[in-house]
């Protein structure tokens, strides 16, 4: 029995003799040169209609060690101000490295940025070793990413006041804020329909004043400043605006009431649903000849509109997001699937169909 305590007695103790030549033997990992990283351009407007195009290109050197290691080299991104809380890691093999618009724009989307404003962008470089991570300085970036979606190279004006359907209420869901009508010529809008006794202006985006046009020196000229007074409606009635922002001018002329009214207006075609359904619009209480539909899910293909569910009364033309529809007139194309907000004016024809970013 002696014997077998001996043995066991050697045997920890050979064990606890091993277990310390190993301690001794472990090198201490040391980073001798931290890792570094920048970047070509700071300030980086994502363009959505060229998504494969290189947005920014990054230079990087890993961390140096003490002793020899295998590591692995990432790309850290995250909000600026979060710690890179929620961030965001790429790996990379060799440097320079590239990223393109449609890669930096989902993963800056995919962290909570804002899209169609400038976003503040902490950009690290991360040198992992088993566990342990080694971080490189931090550079910011500028990035204004985008919504897919169609491209929408015009720039609309709504009309606001005690005058019109949205009052002085500039909130961006106040869904009586009507558009005025685009013109092939940048700049140049016209509106036709009922104004009230009161007063008008016209702001380019739902829920900013910034910016806004209102009356100059004298009716007739346009003011781009926030001081600028409001262009005065002395007798409720129907009136024909056109304006000219390159000008900074307009002009407001009365006009007959329209004699023809309809009890529904609707959406007919491939790009609403099919060519057997109507998607009804829904009739202005402040002007019965504006018809609106929000926020509607439009597919790639045509429509038309057409009044009381019948053909008998329709208006379409080949043209995208804006023009006048004739009766009896062409599909209305929509080349790509989005969210819409459509309008139509059934004294003119005049319809736009503005995408909802």
């Amino acid at each position: 029995m002696k014997n077998i305590f001996k043995i066991l007695a050697i045997a920890f103790i050979g064990m606890a003799l091993i277990s310390c030549e190993k301690d001794e033997d472990q090198a201490i990992l040391n980073e001798t040169s931290q890792s570094s990283i920048s970047a070509d351009k700071t300030t980086i407007v994502l363009d959505k209609s060229n998504v494969d195009a290189t947005a920014v290109n990054f230079k990087w050197a890993k961390s140096a060690f003490s002793i020899s290691v295998v590591s692995t080299q990432q790309i850290e991104f995250g909000i600026k101000g979060k710690g890179f809380k929620d961030s965001k890691l790429i790996d990379v093999v060799t440097s320079p490295f590239s990223i393109t618009n449609k890669q930096l724009n989902t993963l800056i989307l995919s962290m909570g940025g804002t899209a169609n404003v400038v976003n503040e962008i902490e950009v690290r470089f991360k040198t992992a070793v088993g566990g342990a991570n080694f971080y490189s300085n931090v550079i910011t970036l500028q990035v204004t990413p985008y919504i897919l979606g169609p491209v929408y190279n015009y720039t609309d004006l709504f009309l606001i006041g005690d005058a019109t359907a949205a009052a002085w209420d500039n909130s961006a869901t106040n869904t009586k804020l009507y558009p005025l009508q685009k013109t092939t010529t940048a700049g140049k809008y016209s509106y036709t329909g009922y104004f009230a006794k009161g007063g008008f202006k016209l702001i380019k985006t739902p829920g900013s004043w910034d910016a806004q046009y209102g009356m100059g020196g004298a009716d007739g000229i346009l003011s781009a400043s926030g001081s600028s007074g409001n262009i005065p409606v002395a007798t409720a009635g129907y009136y024909k605006l056109t304006v000219d922002t390159n000008a900074l001018s307009y002009t407001f002329v009365s006009i007959p009431a329209p004699t023809t009214t309809y009890t529904t207006i609707s959406m007919i075609g491939s790009a609403s649903g099919d060519w057997n359904t109507d998607v009804d619009m829904e009739k202005s209480t402040f002007d019965a000849h504006i018809w609106v539909k929000k926020n509607i899910t439009l597919n790639s293909g045509e429509f038309k509109f057409r009044a009381n569910h019948d053909w008998g009364t329709n208006w379409g033309v080949a043209k995208e997001f804006f023009g006048v529809a004739d009766l009896g007139g062409g599909n209305i194309p929509v080349s790509e699937a989005f969210k819409y907000d459509v309008y139509f004016n059934d004294i003119t024809g005049e319809f736009s169909v503005i995408p909802v970013f």
